[in-house]
């Protein structure tokens, strides 16, 4: 068996059906032949991220593939693949690579090199016969421990050479758990018990490990408020009255008020605790943590850890709920959160209603959301935002009631992720309403993907938040802007969206928000990639120190 044909023989066994890719490598005509489909993109930076929105949906199972060319094509993956590493996402990258005689001179790009800073692991093929060894253990990092990104460089002269025949005896590897330490189960039980306001920070750990369900229950017998990382927005149902909803750049009203007036001690679980503030919520210096995660390496790394439980996030939660039910012995904790929580939370949104409601025209884009959640059913749909002020905008109003419901991401935030993060949600659920907020800057950025959607019959709904000029950097940017209107932008981007084949509407009136929404609706049930581009205001209130306006 050749090496390209062993390299598609382990990805059929592995479960792959589709990849995404942009020429010129020979391994996607091997790949067609033997029945596996491709999604050509327009841009490789956004077909990475198309990968990564498939394997965050499928929860790496199986995980995301993309292919490119060497040199060029590598080179225009580095930002997407940045992004699969920083948020762990399990994308295996088959970069073609240059001839073994050539990949050692200067300054010829060589992809193992470049993104071993990025990758999980990384390797390329000297040998042919070490094709099949080297997908193998490729997969097995792709599904154990932490999950992120793994690379196998193929060199264009080693494709055709005989791998041998170990691919026609490969099997899929199986992904293997483990527990924490019973004594340290027991230690975190009694902690978390003894405290007279715990709360939960759920990372997207609990949504590789499908531990929802866990998690909502240790929830419920702890008495215990649920906050989630931006990355892991959807681990905890957010319409429970123990939902604090996400935290980093913007919180809840809520959610501020309990990490920052009540919590006494805090259990971090599924989620590395990186002091990222776009992310990750900063957590008070002297506060008590007991940090639950897979990798060794995030204890005690931000964070002075009380105690520490290193193991799968479901396997995890099951021994602390059975713990924790050993404790309470049927009686539950003298505690009722839910209450306080309500109405801190009634009057957050007061503080909101006059933008959230508001009919000014141009509209503010928290119209466009609050019109979005009224009308659309959560449980039905999968929602990403983009980097910028669309983020810090949707995270704290938008409830994500079911795992996955909800694509978060941000510690590496390149602008015009969110469109190819949605393109490969809805190939990885096509039953999904599968919906991106982005706003006009972003779609300059990788707006022309919208015609992949097209071409290849994946049909998304795209929301450009279109203010015409780049509303977040009016501090930074007063001499240039008064001089050289420096921030502003232009375009007519449903007028684009349409001469690339979209369904589209430009929307301008505030009290069309919904119908425009339902209509866009429609277009995908019919099969239409969809955009909608609503005119909206230089919007620069976030939801950021108190939950309120400022």
């Amino acid at each position: 068996m050749r090496v390209a044909d062993a390299v598609v023989e382990v990805l059929k066994r592995e479960g792959i059906s589709t990849f995404f890719c942009f020429p010129t490598t020979s391994l996607i005509e091997n790949a067609v032949a033997a029945g596996l489909r491709p999604i050509i993109c327009r841009q490789e930076r956004v077909g990475v991220d198309m990968a990564d929105g498939f394997a965050r949906v499928t929860n790496g199972k199986p995980p995301g593939v993309f292919m490119m060319q060497y040199g060029p094509g590598s080179e225009n993956a580095f930002p997407g693949i940045a992004t699969t590493f920083s948020d762990s996402v399990p994308v295996l990258f088959l970069p073609l690579a240059h001839a073994r005689n050539q990949s050692q001179v200067f300054p010829t790009f060589r992809s193992s090199r470049t993104y071993a800073s990025v990758t999980k692991q990384v390797e390329e093929l000297l040998v042919p016969e070490a094709t099949v060894p080297a997908m193998r253990r490729a997969f097995s990092a792709l599904k154990n421990g932490r999950l992120g990104p793994v690379m196998v460089e193929v060199p264009r002269d080693i494709v055709d050479l005989d791998a041998g025949d170990e691919a026609d005896r490969y099997r899929a590897i199986p992904p293997s758990r483990s527990a924490p330490d019973p004594q340290d189960v027991e230690r975190a039980a009694k902690r978390l018990l003894e405290a007279a306001h715990p709360m939960i920070l759920a990372g997207q750990g609990v949504l590789y490990a499908e531990a929802s369900a866990e998690l909502t229950e240790l929830a419920e017998l702890l008495q215990a408020p649920v906050m989630t990382t931006v990355d892991g927005k959807s681990a905890f149902p957010e319409d429970h009255p123990l939902a604090l909803g996400s935290g980093g750049n913007t919180f809840t009203g809520h959610g501020r008020y309990f990490l920052h007036t009540k919590a006494d001690v805090i259990l971090a679980i599924g989620c590395g605790l990186t002091r990222h503030p776009l992310s990750t919520p900063a957590l008070p210096g002297d506060m008590p943590i007991v940090h639950a995660t897979n990798d060794p390496r995030d204890l005690h790394k931000s964070y002075q850890t009380e105690a520490a439980l290193l193991g799968d996030a479901k396997l995890t939660l099951l021994d602390l709920i059975a713990a924790v039910k050993d404790r309470l012995s049927g009686k539950m904790p003298n505690r009722s959160p839910a209450g306080e929580l309500a109405r801190e939370r009634g009057i957050w949104l007061e503080r909101w209603q006059k933008k959230l409601t508001s009919a000014e025209a141009p509209m503010t884009p928290y119209r466009v959301m609050a019109e979005f959640a009224r009308v659309i059913d959560p449980a039905g749909a999968i929602v990403t935002h983009d980097s910028g002020s669309p983020r810090d905008q949707l995270l704290p109003f938008y409830s994500a009631t079911r795992p996955r419901g909800y694509l978060g991401w941000g510690k590496s935030h390149q602008l015009g992720t969110g469109l190819g993060l949605i393109i490969g949600a809805k190939v990885a659920a096509p039953d999904k309403f599968c919906v991106n907020f982005m706003g006009d800057a972003t779609f300059g950025m990788t707006g022309l993907d919208l015609e992949t959607a097209v071409r290849a019959g994946i049909p998304t709904l795209t929301i450009v938040l279109n203010n015409s000029t780049m509303a977040i950097e009016i501090p930074h940017m007063k001499l240039s802007h008064e001089r050289h209107k420096a921030r502003d932008l232009g375009g007519n981007y449903a007028n684009l969206a349409k001469d690339l084949g979209a369904w589209a509407e430009r929307v301008e009136d505030p009290n069309d928000v919904a119908g425009a929404l339902l209509r866009a609706k429609r277009a995908t049930e019919e099969g239409h990639t969809a955009l909608l581009e609503f005119i909206t205001s230089a919007e620069t209130a976030f939801s950021h120190r108190n939950g309120g306006t400022e």
